[in-house]
């Protein structure tokens, strides 16, 4: 799904000149499409092992969720910013479930899109704005 919003804030993060990036624990074969329907060039994403061309089951490299999210995530922070080892978006990360907490939270300035109950909470307690994208969205 392509949602305006989320394309607008995307477009002026990018002609803005910051890193804009997918982490997500969701197959790259899925996301990499919907990364580049935005205009996203980095993702990161769970990679999952093809041998001969056919999918087996298995992941290549550390799986994207969990721990796995954080650190994969933490590796964009040596392409943009002077701190090694925490992500420094310019205007804001965002994160729509609890499950992304850990890599929100490594973050200078948090947004949660859209949470789930308890990722509202959570941001609501911690004094992160939070904002819909989905206003309308089919």
């Amino acid at each position: 799904m392509l949602l305006p919003e989320a394309k607008t804030v995307v477009d002026e993060r990018l002609a803005a000149g910051d890193l804009v990036a997918v982490v997500t624990a969701t197959n790259s074969f899925i996301t990499r499409p919907i990364a580049g329907l935005y205009g996203i060039s980095h993702l990161v994403a769970t990679e999952p092992e093809t041998i001969d061309g056919r999918f087996t089951g298995r992941t290549t490299g550390e799986p994207c969720f969990r721990a796995g999210k954080l650190s994969r995530g933490q590796g964009l922070a040596g392409r943009d910013g002077p701190q090694p080892g925490r992500l420094r978006p310019n205007r804001g990360s965002t994160a729509t479930r609890t499950t992304i907490l850990p890599l929100l939270s490594s973050v200078t300035h948090p947004v949660a899109v859209d949470p789930d109950p308890l990722l509202h909470e959570h941001a609501s307690a911690q004094g992160w704005p939070v904002m819909t994208w989905r206003r309308g969205a089919k």
